[in-house]
């Protein structure tokens, strides 16, 4: 296929896999979940110059793929479209696909090429701005935690480790036995093997504090763009392999009960113009410096305008729960993870700050540009952080976080800060998106409805 001059990528890409036929397209909607096109290979040096023409309504769907009436968004303004180019250095194989596919992520443009402020990627940029204003470059990383399920043939549970030289669950939390990775070797390596292919740095693997869950770091870049890409290639990665050793895998933040649910944890420091880690040095708290206090002190203050981005569904909030590592506070602390805010054990090159209330489930865009929001509010208002927790510290878990939807939705709703660094509009969109979608879920009859009431009432 004869390629334009100017679309060097594409031009290597093709070289190094000549047989690809078809690309698969891709953005991540609100909540986080990937959706797209796969499109014939001659529509892609389109896609790289001017765009391809894409449903705005795309990202502004509920996770069953609905448009929602309480905005025009794809029922009452004609379903229009936007236009998409391709991201940069996102071009990558399908090893997992029947035909010779590769794949590429995409950022929406209005049609008179000004972003659109639905796209997720695009609010990122916008919550970064401030902080490149300040001479400040973000290195971040991600965790995530996820089950492999199963089905029983009356409900799904988690897939639970083998007894040895049986098909018989082990029961137990058993955290960080390494059988229980070995258990699903052919698994790892798989994703080990996706991750390579597509370019998606992937570091330790752990066996986590519940049967069947499992968590997959990253590593850390420079570029937090990069790294919310990572991670949704990652839950992509984790999907397909699953499904290739029969078997499946959920990032639902609360998936069982009577178990932890499952996190996206955000590790991020801020370099200077020079390179150096501005979280390094010393405070009144430790080796940190002040700057990583203030930063602390606006992630905190943000924390409770910004739960309906950490939590954006329904079952978000069955993870916040008391004892089971779910932060309800806008607590901090040094080497403790019973905090929301934690700093790692680290050296001056890496001190950073550890966000851990987010689930599995959220956008990585969104979260991270609410982050970003809150190390620039900190920073320059040099917000005070309250009291660290110490290592080893018992901590009295108190509740000061919206933990329901209704109230997160509120707090959301009224916060004066985000829309600064959101954007106004995309906000207002969000909350309305967010609020039907609570309707929805809350109006229907479930077994549990039937368990609880059918019988007493």
């Amino acid at each position: 296929m004869a390629v334009a001059g100017n679309d060097k990528e594409l031009q290597e890409y093709l070289k190094q896999y000549p047989d690809t036929q078809y690309m698969e397209l891709m953005v991540a909607d609100m909540n986080g979940i990937l959706r797209g096109k796969r499109a014939p290979l001659q529509d892609l040096t389109k896609a790289f110059k001017n765009g391809v023409n894409f449903c705005a309504a795309t990202v502004s769907l509920d996770p069953l793929g609905a448009t929602f009436e309480n905005v025009p968004f794809g029922g009452m303004d004609g379903d229009p479209d936007v236009r998409a180019r391709i991201v940069p250095g996102s071009l990558a194989q399908v090893p997992w696909a029947a035909l010779p596919t590769g794949q590429a992520m995409l950022e929406l443009s209005e049609l008179d090429g000004t972003s659109y402020y639905l796209d997720a990627r695009e609010v990122l940029k916008r919550a970064l701005q401030p902080l490149k204003d300040l001479g400040l470059k973000p290195v971040m990383a991600t965790e995530l935690e996820f089950y492999l399920v199963e089905h029983d043939g009356e409900k799904f549970t988690p897939r639970f480790p083998r007894m040895p030289g049986s098909n018989l669950p082990q029961r137990g939390p058993q955290y960080a036995l390494l059988d229980d990775l070995s258990d699903v070797d052919d698994f790892l390596a798989t994703i080990h093997n996706f991750c390579k292919i597509q370019n998606v740095p992937a570091g330790a693997a752990l066996s986590e504090f519940s049967p069947g869950q499992f968590e997959i770091n990253l590593q850390h870049v420079d570029d937090p763009l990069r790294a919310c890409e990572h991670a949704l290639l990652l839950k992509r990665i984790v999907k397909a392999a699953a499904r290739q050793h029969g078997m499946d895998a959920t990032f639902m933040a609360k998936p069982f009960q009577g178990i932890p649910g499952s996190g996206l944890h955000i590790h991020v420091s801020l370099l200077d113009q020079d390179g150096k880690n501005v979280f390094a040095g010393e405070s009144k708290d430790g080796a940190f410096s002040d700057t990583l206090r203030h930063a602390i002190g606006g992630l905190a203050q943000l924390m409770p305008q910004s739960m309906a981005l950490f939590a954006p569904n329904a079952n978000s909030y069955k993870r916040f729960q008391l004892g089971v590592f779910a932060p309800v506070d806008a607590n901090w602390g040094f080497n403790h993870r019973a905090v929301s805010l934690r700093i790692p054990l680290s050296g001056p090159i890496n001190t950073r700050v550890e966000h851990r209330v987010s689930g599995a489930d959220a956008n990585p865009y969104l979260v991270t540009a609410a982050l970003m929001a809150g190390l620039h509010y900190g920073i320059t208002n040099k917000c005070e952080p309250g009291q660290m927790i110490k290592p080893r510290e018992v901590v009295e878990e108190k509740v000061s976080l919206p933990i329901r939807w209704p109230r997160a939705l509120d707090k959301f709703a009224s916060g004066a800060i985000l829309p600064d660094y959101l954007g106004q509009r995309f906000c207002e969109v969000f909350v309305a998106c967010r609020r039907e979608e609570e309707d929805r879920f809350h109006s229907e009859v479930t077994n549990s409805d039937y368990d609880w009431y059918l019988r007493s009432a």
